[in-house]
């Protein structure tokens, strides 16, 4: 008996449903694949032209077009609940499997048709991974903005001036991590991204990799600067971090910045097709471990000084800013297409933090760097 893969929702809020689509709308929409591979999709009406340009769909519909005996509801997402329901039934589908995204009323109006749903819980996850060559190309499109707005706040730092007790001036009034969040929010407006709050952690307040920032910055302190944008338009995010500091470097913020950047390169160069998460995330903590630093969380009665890192090494990227795999300990396997952050710091109570962190793409031989960016400490 004929059988078909369904999935339903907004795609402006679903991803996984978007992904399938590669179309923005903010009403409920069901797609069908059937298992000649034919895909259908059902929306409003007034969105049908649009869908029929950019969609990707072989067969676009609105729910009258599927609309069974007893008539369409006048709730827009009841209606297509209906539609979908009739549209299997007109092709003699009996079963159908879905992801973990299919809003229950979908699943009612399925059942009450006759139509087994079964439930497959990787769908929407493990196939959202391989990204392919739009993909891609949203996201170094996405670092590339990102990028932009990280040397605009990067610069902000390095280009102030200090006053005698140190704190950092920007026009005549202190600089603090709020106002370099507010020139990243004006950046990235302009470019056409959504940005949630950036973390922007000067001194101490970096210690704490959780901890947005706030307060004035001061001279001779590291700032965090962590920047994760969604276009507009494609919905696809970047991810960057870099580390700036105003004038003169001290000797040990220069040595955990020295071994967070060569701790960068180990984990890229460990990245390929078939590694663990957990083989990246190991090839980060061995470079840090051979230039003395530690890593997990401090103990109870570490003294200020101690310094380490105390997250994973990065985590998958696209729709959503945080998507598998992790680098990290019971990491999976990668594959060709993953798209990841690679994001080692160090974090010192005493000092503050040091963290950067690149986009790559994850090839059979190794990985492809989208960030153009350096990783340096002086923006001047």
């Amino acid at each position: 008996m004929p059988t078909a893969f369904v999935m339903a929702g907004i795609p402006a809020i679903n991803r996984s449903l978007y992904r399938t689509i590669r179309f923005v709308v903010g009403d409920p929409v069901a797609f069908v694949r059937f298992d000649d591979g034919a895909r259908t999709l059902i929306l409003r009406d007034i969105e049908m032209d649009r869908a029929k340009r950019h969609a990707r769909a072989d067969r676009v519909s609105c729910p009258r077009d599927f609309e069974p005996a007893g008539g369409l509801s006048g709730d827009r997402e009841t209606a297509t609940a209906q539609a979908l329901a009739e549209c299997l039934r007109r092709g003699g589908v009996t079963e159908a499997t879905s992801d973990r995204t299919l809003p229950l009323i979908y699943a009612e109006h399925l059942r009450h048709a006759g139509i087994r749903l079964r439930f497959n819980p990787d769908l929407g996850v493990a196939d959202r991974r391989a990204k392919d060559a739009q993909e891609v190309a949203f996201l170094r499109e996405a670092q590339a903005a990102t990028e932009t707005a990280m040397r605009r706040a990067c610069e902000l730092v390095a280009r102030a001036s200090a006053r005698a007790d140190g704190v950092l001036e920007h026009d005549g009034a202190p600089l603090t991590s709020d106002r370099v969040r507010y020139a990243i929010d004006v950046c990235l407006l302009e470019l056409g991204y959504e940005n949630p709050k950036s973390i922007v952690a000067g001194g101490p307040i970096g210690a704490d990799c959780h901890d947005y920032g706030h307060g004035e910055l001061r001279t001779g302190e590291p700032v965090i600067v962590d920047i994760f944008p969604r276009n507009r338009t494609s919905l696809y995010n970047g991810d960057c971090t870099r580390t700036v500091v105003h004038g003169d470097v001290s000797p040990e913020v220069a040595r955990m910045h020295e071994a967070v950047v060569a701790a960068k390169h180990a984990a890229q160069r460990a990245t390929r097709a078939g590694v663990t998460g957990e083989d990246v995330h190991r090839a980060t903590l061995g470079e840090l471990t051979a230039r003395g630093f530690a890593h997990g969380q401090p103990p109870a009665d570490a003294p200020l000084t101690w310094c380490g890192m105390t997250h994973g090494t990065g985590h998958g990227i696209g729709l959503d800013v945080h998507e598998p795999p992790l680098l990290d300990f019971k990491g999976l396997p990668l594959v060709e297409g993953d798209a990841l952050t690679i994001e080692p710091g160090l974090y010192a109570r005493a000092i503050g933090g040091i963290r950067v962190e690149d986009l790559v793409i994850v090839r059979a031989d190794g990985c492809e760097n989208l960030n153009a960016l350096h990783e340096g400490l002086d923006w001047r």
